[in-house]
């Protein structure tokens, strides 16, 4: 069987365009957080949209490549599922910023430097993960990014339930609530999808490994 460091030449069309997907999901949380730091730019929504686009441009790049494309260094279905993990990456970022803007004045006073953090570090290491499938030398660098993103995910889902606690203990009044609620819940989301990403990445290597 071949090793993964043979799984991708230097010129492999669908690792490059991995890992362009993965920096513009990494693009797309980064612009997400701008907005959190100034919700009334609305050139930063303007802008990931446009990072979003680019990434759903090069998932449809990455479909058509494999129609005509008859041998690949990885399975098939192994490209198409790391490239729909990383397609909802971007997808979540764009709904969390949509409901930044609806929410709008009901957010204001509300800190989300934690959960910018966490979003951060787990688009980070996706982003290091993909890039790692071109020049993969041994298997304990990969496990360390993946289990800063199982540290991250299990974090969030703590956090979550803590400010959760704090709005059913009626901090805020109920129209606030319901905002912040969907919000702390798209951010988690955005979490999520990267935890699944690398979920496929590990399983991709130690498929091949």
């Amino acid at each position: 069987m071949f090793s993964i460091q043979q799984l991708f030449s230097k010129g492999d069309r669908f690792q490059e365009l991995l890992e362009a997907a993965a920096q513009e999901s990494h693009e797309s949380v980064r612009l997400v957080i701008e907005l959190i730091k100034s919700p009334r730019n609305t050139q930063n929504l303007d802008d990931l949209i446009l990072a979003r686009r680019k990434e759903k441009k090069i998932s449809e790049q990455i479909s058509n490549e494999l129609v005509k494309t008859f041998i690949t260094g990885l399975e098939r279905e192994d490209i198409e599922a790391l490239a729909r993990g990383i397609y909802r990456i971007p997808k979540a970022a764009e709904k969390l910023a949509e409901r930044l803007v609806m929410a709008g004045h009901h957010l204001d006073g509300i800190d989300f430097t934690k959960q910018a953090e966490m979003m951060t570090k787990a688009t980070n290491a996706i982003y290091e993960m993909v890039k790692q499938l071109r020049d993969m030398e041994d298997m304990e660098k990969m496990k360390s990014f993946n289990d800063r993103l199982q540290l991250v995910e299990a974090e969030a889902d703590k956090y979550m339930n803590d400010l959760l606690r704090e709005l059913y203990n009626g901090k805020y009044d109920a129209l606030r609530a319901m905002a912040v609620r969907d919000v702390y819940e798209l951010m988690e989301k955005v979490v999520d999808r990267c935890h699944d990403a690398g979920n496929i990445v590990m399983q991709i290597i130690l498929k091949n490994s």
